[in-house]
């Protein structure tokens, strides 16, 4: 293990160490930061302990200080409390004041724990609501011999009725409805194809009457049969 001494003389600084043991730079490690409810009671103690109004631009320079909450963070931390309701603030001229009071905090704290407490209770009487539900619901499916042979049945009942609903479909077109159903389909179909075939022999007449066109020439220019007529 190697060590190294460093310095200057005559007024000059020196340093020492050894590798592989921590030498003094080592030791003047960061601290740790502070988390967000830890600078947020460090905010509250500056309005508690003052009792003081004060301006953004204050507490960016009070926080850092005496309270190790850096200047960059301290709007985000102060607009969390007043978002919470336990900073009050108000806008006078073209400034944002801000203030807060041990009895506002106790109030607000009050509130919300009179709050989750009211919520933990009808959590709890939900949780209890829905444990007897299942109790109940447990009641006559213990896995017996015979439950599990009811539910095989039950199972060979389930394919046995695919299995007919197959065969039914086979069969589909002899069921009386549905040849009936093909029967009105026949007949709108018909009466369709009537109608367009009287409309073309209104045409062929209408041509014959207006342009003297015979007939057979107008079948024969539009491709129409010889037997083309009405269907009985």
């Amino acid at each position: 293990m190697g060590c190294w001494v460093t310095g200057r003389r005559q007024g000059s600084s020196f340093a020492a160490g050894c590798r592989g043991e921590p030498g003094l730079r080592d030791n003047m490690s960061k601290k740790k930061g502070l988390s967000i409810e830890e600078k947020r009671t460090r905010m509250m103690e500056i309005f508690f302990e003052t009792k003081d109004v004060f301006q953004l631009k204050d507490l960016e320079k009070i926080a850092p200080k005496e309270k190790g909450i850096t200047s960059m963070s301290v709007k985000e931390v102060l607009q969390s409390l007043v978002d919470d309701g336990m900073v009050d603030t108000d806008r006078i001229g073209t400034s944002n004041y801000f203030w807060a009071f041990p009895s506002k905090a106790l109030h607000v704290r009050k509130r919300k724990l009179e709050q989750l407490e009211s919520q933990l209770i009808e959590g709890t009487e939900r949780k209890q609501s829905l444990q007897q539900r299942v109790e109940k619901a447990k009641v006559g499916r213990q896995n017996t011999d015979e439950r599990a042979a009811m539910l095989k049945e039950l199972e060979g009942l389930r394919q046995q009725r695919n299995q007919l609903k197959v065969e039914l479909e086979k069969y589909q077109e002899c069921d009386p409805e549905v040849i009936e159903q093909i029967r009105q389909n026949n007949k709108i179909a018909k009466d369709a194809a009537n109608r367009w075939t009287d409309n073309v022999f209104a045409i062929k007449s209408w041509a014959n009457k207006k342009f003297g066109f015979e007939r057979n020439k107008i079948d024969k220019a539009f491709g129409i049969p010889e037997d083309f007529d009405y269907i009985d």
